[in-house]
């Protein structure tokens, strides 16, 4: 059974690989591992790299019209008018994605 490799040792086989500028199967036949197993280190590390979506919920409120709010997983809340321009809406739905 093979053994398992650190996520350092796995982060530097990755960062070595895209150095050598080799290909898949060249860089796992020189390395000693299988080439299955690079494809699955570099697929894990693309969906990581994903953004992820937010759960949010929908409510009315009295003046809906004028305001949102946006309530974060942790509790935060954020609440303000429509008048944001597409960059701004764009800023703060990243920033609150980050936290």
């Amino acid at each position: 059974m093979a053994r398992r490799r650190s996520a350092e040792e796995v982060q530097r086989l990755l960062d070595e690989y895209r150095q050598s500028g080799e290909g898949r199967k060249e860089y796992c036949r020189q390395k000693g591992i299988p080439l299955s197993t690079l494809a699955y280190y570099l697929r894990r590390q693309t969906l990581k790299a994903r953004p992820r979506l937010a759960r949010v919920k929908l409510t009315t409120a009295a003046n809906s019209a004028a305001s949102f709010a946006l309530v974060l997983g942790n509790g935060r809340r954020i609440e303000g008018g429509w008048n944001f321009r597409d960059a701004d809406l764009a800023r703060l739905i990243r920033v609150a994605e980050a936290q």
